[in-house]
Parts: structure tokens; sequence; C-alpha cells
């Protein structure tokens, strides 16, 4: 009987060790569950801040359900290379035109201008995007500057819409350079220039100014005036008062450029989306600059107030 007890008793104190071990590694399993959950979430909270911080979270976001104005930003020189190059501005605004939601588009510019064969490129585009999508007006709204070139995109829109002291115009071409052959004499170095064919240096800085060049280069300037100004007539119409100091490369105040017929109101994106497209909602279809790209100006920019505000402090010390 003794020993039926002692059995009984090591059973259960084999068993009560058991789950006590059983409800210990339960409780560190909890634990540890519980601290990657808390990790996970302070690591994704962390992120969230510098991407933020970092702005790849845009505040506008491409996408979603109902009727909206869809954007694109035209900032800064026109370029075959960068943000402004006619292959990214197609590309948004050929997706701003296919998504279905879009009730209008809105083509945002502050650009002093850049390559007239960008401009027209973009012209083009815009031009067979309106054919293709008929129903879809766009809009271009101009914030600080809309020069040369950038005028040369606004002019193939619906409607172009100012701020009052917005500047505009510039319907001009021009070609600089320097000449630096007497600099050349006075250092004593001589331009050694070998050429096959009498215009391959054509205006090279460096050698006496060719009348002949000279001619031949505003002849090709005239040119591609003319074209500038058959744009601007094609877009215009007769909303354009009949003035030649309007193609004289001239700029204008925006509330003056509606009064040449340069602009057609006044406005900004906001005040299109809600009350010309009737859509409170503006969805962004900008291209972007990849991550790379964006931390490595960000990390520049950052590093350069970090060593200007140390300099700032060792010259106050």
């Amino acid at each position: 009987m003794a020993g039926t007890e002692n059995t009984n008793k090591e059973q259960w104190e084999r068993e009560t060790l058991r789950d006590l071990v059983l409800s210990s590694l339960r409780e560190q399993k909890k634990a540890r569950n519980w601290g990657i959950f808390f990790r996970l979430l302070t690591f994704s909270y962390l992120f969230t801040l510098l991407f933020w911080g970092l702005g790849w979270l845009d505040t506008e976001t491409t996408g979603g359900f109902g009727k909206h104005a869809a954007r694109v930003d035209l900032r800064g020189e026109i370029t075959s290379d960068g943000l402004n190059s006619a292959e990214n501005i197609n590309t948004g605004l050929r997706k701003a035109f296919e998504d279905k939601n879009t009730a209008g588009v809105i083509l945002r510019i502050n650009s002093p201008g850049g390559s007239p064969v960008q401009a027209g490129v973009i012209n083009d585009e815009i031009h067979r995007l309106r054919t293709q999508y008929p129903d879809i007006p766009l809009y271009a709204v101009v914030e600080d500057i809309c020069a040369s070139g950038g005028y040369y995109v606004a002019v193939a829109a619906d409607k172009i819409f100012v701020d009052k002291a917005s500047i505009m115009g510039s319907i001009g071409v021009l070609m600089d350079g320097f000449g630096f052959t007497g600099t050349l004499e006075k250092l004593g170095i001589e331009r050694r220039l070998l050429t096959a064919g009498e215009n391959k240096g054509f205006l090279d800085p460096f050698s006496p100014s060719d009348p002949g060049q000279r001619e031949h280069a505003k002849k090709m300037l005239a040119e591609i005036h003319q074209q500038f100004i058959q744009v601007v007539r094609d877009g215009r119409g007769d909303r354009l008062q009949d003035s030649p100091e309007i193609f004289s490369g001239m700029v204008w105040t925006g509330a003056k450029s509606v009064e040449l017929g340069l602009a057609d109101a006044l406005g900004s994106a906001d005040y299109v989306a809600r009350e010309i497209i009737q859509a409170e909602r503006i969805v962004d279809f900008t291209v972007q600059e990849g991550i790379t790209e964006r931390f490595a100006k960000r990390f520049g920019r950052v590093a350069t107030d970090l060593l200007t505000d140390t300099r700032l402090a060792w010259i106050i010390r």
C-alpha cells in the first residue's frame, strides 16, 4: 500500500514538474512573440519616419477610387536627361489620361524653358493625347514662370491659367557663348585647331569670329524662332492679340499675359481642379526620381547643411 502511495506521489510530482516546465515554455514563447512584434512595430515606425523625412512618402498618391483631377508637374529646365525630359513628362501624361477615373489633367508648369526639341516632343504628345481622349481636357497651370520652352509646352493645352505675378512669354531663341581670342593673345597661347571641312570648327570660342558662320547661326535661330511662333499661333488661335511685340522674346506678368491672349485666366491648380474640372481630389502622376537618386540628393543636401553649420559654429567660437 505504501509502495502504491509512493508511486502515485512520484507520478504527481512528475506531472506537476512537466506542467510547470510546459507553462514556463509557453510563457517564454509568448514573451518572445510579443518581443518580436514590438521590435517589428518599432522598426516599421522608424522606417516610416525615415521615408517621410526623405520625402519618399507622398501626400498625394496615384490610384484609388472616384473621379479626380490628374496632375503632372514640369518644374525646372527642360532637358533630355533630367526629370523634365520629354520621356518623363510624356510618361506621366499618358498615365494620367489612361486612368479611368481622370476627369481632367493639370500640367503644372514652373519652368524657364530649355531644349526646344524636348519641348516640341512634349507639345506633340499633348496634341496626340487630346485627340485620343477627346472627353478629357488638359489645362496648363503656371506658377512662378513659364517662359520659352515652358511656354512652347503650355500652348498645347486647352487653356492656360496663371497667377497675376507669374512671368510669361520669352517667345524667342538664343545661342550664347564666349570668345577667348584676346585672352589667349595676352597669355601668349596659340590656338591650334585642325579640321577637315572649313566649317567643322563652327563658332569655336578660341578662334576669331567668322562672319559667314555667324550669319549661318542667325539663320538657324530665325528658322527655329518661326517654328516657335507657328506653334504658339496654332495653340492660341484667335485668343492671341495681333502684336509683333509678343514674339520679340519679351516677358510679361501673368495679368498682362491674359490681356495679350498668352493665357486665358487667373487660377491655381486647386482652383482649376475644383472649379473647372469639378473634382476635389488631385492625384499626382508626375514621374518621380528613383530612391537612389533621391537619397543621394537629400544626403548631399543634409551633409552640406551640417558642414555649413559646423563652419558657422567654428567661426562664431
